[in-house]
């Protein structure tokens, strides 16, 4: 089902006012290249990713895959560019892929973010194939059996566009798919410990992710972060 004409002209406008706003930041060859990544998921990252790549993001639900997500959009957020947010049609309705609060508290710049709701299987390739446009990251949870094609005429927008796309695999209360193509980096969150709490006493202190990485040019990283 294609977009509708409002819907395109929406999309159209918003990636081109992001679009202006990256050509007016200033240039750097090492800019250009890799997209810094702060704090404790960067770390995972080794400080970056590159510039123009997919990275999938996977984990049981709860388990801190949408967190490393919002933290890749925050590192654009925080860089002066654009990020935009996918969300599936969930089962019972539009799925908060995006808390705005939580969002906000990891680093997203509100005035630097669009978040495109409800988006149809049918449409799903259109509206990130748009953003790509104009946003440096876009966060978007992949939708049940993505084409093949589908998934490869995107990687190469993403690359074409030096944007990139960073593909939930898992998100609370909507079915989601598996990336089909090639991936620059893929984090695997395999689980979540709470500290703090004693046998009918205490409060949680901290939560700590367990987190796995592998891609193309990096060797394996496995990570504990303390969130």
């Amino acid at each position: 089902m294609a977009l509708a004409a409002a819907d395109r002209a929406r999309l159209i406008q918003l990636a081109q006012v992001a679009q202006v706003d990256r050509r007016a930041a200033p240039v750097s060859l090492a800019r250009d290249r890799v997209l810094a990544v702060p704090g404790r998921f960067g770390d995972l990252l080794g400080g970056a990713i590159p510039r123009g790549s997919v990275v999938t993001v996977t984990g049981p639900a709860g388990a801190g895959a949408t967190s490393a997500a919002v933290a890749l959009a925050a590192a654009a957020t925080a860089a002066g560019e654009w990020a935009a947010f996918v969300e599936p049609e969930g089962r019972n309705g539009a799925s908060s892929l995006l808390g705005g609060i939580a969002a906000i508290e990891s680093g997203v710049e509100p005035a630097r973010c669009a978040v495109v709701r409800a988006v149809s299987r049918e449409r799903w390739a259109t509206v990130v194939g748009a953003l790509l446009d104009g946003m440096l990251v876009v966060v978007a949870a992949i939708p049940p059996r993505l084409a093949l094609g589908d998934a490869r005429r995107l990687q190469a927008r993403a690359r074409e566009r030096q944007a990139v796309i960073v593909a939930l695999e898992s998100v609370p209360r909507a079915l989601t798919g598996a990336w089909p193509a090639d991936a620059t980096r893929r984090i695997v969150i395999d689980g979540v410990e709470w500290r703090g709490l004693e046998p009918g006493a205490g409060l949680l202190a901290e939560r700590v992710v367990h987190a796995h990485v592998a891609g193309k040019g990096a060797p394996p990283r496995d990570a504990r972060i303390v969130a």
